[in-house]
C-alpha cells in the first residue's frame, strides 16, 4: 500500500523547482525591483548600474529558469500551462493583465511618470544616438529585451524544431537589429528615424503626403527610404505572400508577430475559438484595413488639391488614426490583453498588415497546410495552441487543407500534432482547396471541389464506368453538395 507522499503523477509538479530554477527566478524577480527602484527616481543616479544589473538579471535568471526544458524530452508539453494562475487566467493573470495594460496607460498618456525609468536608459541613448533618451527609447529597449530574453526560451523549448529555431532568431535579429539599433544609429548621423521592416499598411504613416514630403526634403537617404517602403508595400509583400503566405512577415520578420511569438507564447492557448470570434474578427481587422486605405487615399487627394478637400481636417484625421488605432489598439489592449485574450488580439482583430497579408494568402498564395486525416486522432492539441483562433482540428478530422487568412504559419500546431497530420507546405496553387475526406467504414467519401478535381487531373487515378473515383478497387462516390449537407 502506498504511503501518503506517493505520487502517481508522471510529470513533477509545477510548484517543485530545483535550486537553479530558484536563483533564475531570483534573479529575475531582483531585475524587476531595480525597475522599480529605477521607475522611483533612482534612474538618474546610478543609470548605467540598474541598466546592467536589470539586463544582466533577466538573461542569466531567464535562461536558468528555462533550462529545465533541456531536462526533459525534447517536445512541446503543456507544462501545467492549463493550471496555472498566470496562463488561464487565474487571479495572477488578470494581475499581470493590469500591469501589462497600466504600463502602456501610462506610456501613452502619462510618460512624464516614467521619468526614473527613461533616465536609466539616458547613457545607452547617448552612445546610440547621440541626444539623451525619451519615452520611445526606454520602451524599445525593454521591448527588444523582453524579445530577446523570452526568444531564449522559445529556443530552449522548440530545440527539437529547426523551424522554430529559424523562426525564432530571424525575429529577435529584426528585432534587435531593424527595430532597435538601426533607427538609433540613423539619428546619430542626423538622418529621419526609419524602421525598414514596417511599412504600409502597418506603419501608415510612410505613404501619408506629410510623411513623403518630410523624408524627400531631407536627404538622398530619405528619399531611398520612401522607395524602399514602397517596393516593399506594392513589390515585395505580393511576391513574398505568393510564395510563403503571411508567414514570411507575421512570424518572421514583424516586431509585433516577434514580441507575441516570443513573450506572448505562454499565452498563446488562450485565443477564442469560438465562430462568433471568427466573424468579429474578419470585421474588425478587415474594417481598419479599409479605414487605413481610404484614409491615405483621401490624404492624397487633399494634398493634390492643396487643401481644397479637407483642409486642416487631414491632419486631424492622421492623429486620430494613430490615437485610436495606432496606440490604443495595437499597444493597450494589443499587449495588454495578452494574459486575457491571448498573444495575437492585435494581430486578430486590428493589423492592417495583417488583413492584406491574410487576402493574399487565402486567394492568391502556394502556402497551406496539408492535413492527413486518417492519422487524427481528434486530441485538440491543435486546435489549442493555435494563437490566431483557428478550429485546426476541425480542418484535419475532415481532411481539408488549412488555408485561412488568418493564419500566420507559426508552425506550432503542426509540433503539438502527436500523429504528424499537420504539415506546413508550398505548393502549387492547383489543387489547394480540398473538400471533406470522409472515411466510413470500407469507403472513402470525397468532396473535391473544382480546382481540385482540376488538379488531380491527368494523374492516373482509375476510375469507374459510371465517372466516380476508384479507391482500393472500389467505386468512390462523389457527394453533391445537397447530399453532403
Amino acid at each position: 500500500m502506498a504511503n501518503a507522499d506517493t505520487s502517481f503523477q508522471l510529470t513533477a509538479p509545477t510548484s517543485q523547482f530545483e535550486r537553479q530554477e530558484l536563483f533564475g527566478l531570483f534573479l529575475a524577480g531582483l531585475a524587476t525591483l531595480a525597475l522599480l527602484v529605477a521607475w522611483v527616481g533612482a534612474g538618474g543616479l546610478a543609470p548605467w548600474a540598474l541598466l546592467l544589473f536589470s539586463t544582466a538579471a533577466y538573461t542569466v535568471g531567464g535562461y536558468l529558469y528555462f533550462k529545465r526544458h533541456l531536462k526533459r524530452p525534447a517536445g512541446i508539453d503543456n507544462d501545467g500551462l492549463m493550471f496555472s494562475s498566470s496562463t488561464m487566467r487565474g487571479a495572477f493573470g488578470w494581475v499581470l493583465g493590469v500591469v501589462f495594460t497600466g504600463v502602456y496607460v501610462l506610456l501613452y498618456f502619462f510618460p512624464s511618470t516614467l521619468e526614473g525609468l527613461i533616465a536609466m536608459t539616458d547613457p545607452l541613448s547617448e552612445i546610440m544616438r547621440g541626444r539623451g533618451a525619451d519615452e520611445w527609447f526606454m520602451y524599445g529597449f525593454l521591448y527588444t529585451l523582453a524579445v530577446l530574453v523570452m526568444g531564449i526560451r522559445m529556443l530552449i523549448k522548440y530545440r527539437h524544431s529547426t523551424y522554430q529555431i529559424v523562426r525564432t532568431i530571424s525575429v529577435m535579429f529584426f528585432q534587435l537589429g531593424f527595430a532597435f539599433v538601426i533607427p538609433a544609429l540613423l539619428q546619430i548621423f542626423n538622418q529621419p528615424e526609419f524602421y525598414f521592416h514596417y511599412f504600409w499598411p502597418l506603419e501608415h504613416n510612410y505613404l501619408f503626403p506629410s510623411t513623403v514630403d518630410f523624408f524627400t526634403d531631407t536627404t538622398r537617404l530619405g528619399v531611398f527610404m520612401i522607395v524602399w517602403g514602397g517596393l516593399m508595400t506594392f513589390v515585395a509583400t505580393p511576391v513574398l505572400t505568393y510564395f510563403y503566405g503571411k508567414r514570411w512577415y507575421c512570424s518572421w520578420v514583424c516586431g509585433c508577430g516577434g514580441l507575441a511569438e516570443t513573450a506572448g507564447d505562454p499565452f498563446r492557448h488562450l485565443s477564442d475559438k469560438s465562430l462568433k470570434a471568427w466573424q468579429v474578427e474578419r470585421w474588425m481587422v478587415h474594417g481598419v484595413l479599409v479605414l487605413v486605405t481610404i484614409g491615405t487615399a483621401i490624404l492624397w487627394i487633399n494634398s493634390a488639391m492643396e487643401g481644397g478637400l479637407l483642409g486642416g481636417f487631414s491632419n486631424a484625421f492622421a492623429s486620430a488614426y494613430g490615437f485610436y488605432v495606432g496606440a490604443i489598439f495595437s499597444g493597450v489592449i494589443g499587449i495588454g490583453f495578452y494574459p486575457i485574450m491571448g498573444n495575437r488580439v492585435w494581430c486578430r482583430f486590428g493589423c492592417p498588415m495583417a488583413a492584406i497579408l491574410g487576402l493574399l494568402q487565402k486567394f492568391y498564395s502556394r502556402f497551406r497546410i496539408t492535413t492527413n486525416n486518417a492519422q487524427c486522432i481528434s486530441c485538440g492539441n491543435c486546435s489549442t495552441y493555435c494563437e490566431m483562433g483557428i478550429d485546426v482540428r476541425w480542418y484535419a478530422q475532415r481532411g481539408q487543407n488549412i488555408i485561412r487568412a488568418a493564419c500566420v504559419g507559426c508552425g506550432v500546431c503542426s509540433e503539438v500534432c502527436p500523429r504528424g497530420v499537420l504539415k506546413l507546405e508550398n505548393g502549387p496553387q492547383e489543387g489547394r482547396y480540398n473538400g471533406p475526406v470522409l472515411n466510413d467504414g470500407e469507403y472513402a467519401f470525397v468532396e473535391p471541389d473544382e480546382s481540385w478535381k482540376a488538379g488531380r487531373s491527368g494523374d492516373g487515378a482509375p476510375s469507374s464506368d459510371n465517372g466516380q473515383q476508384v479507391f482500393m478497387g472500389e467505386d468512390i462516390p462523389v457527394l453533391s453538395d445537397e447530399e453532403w449537407r
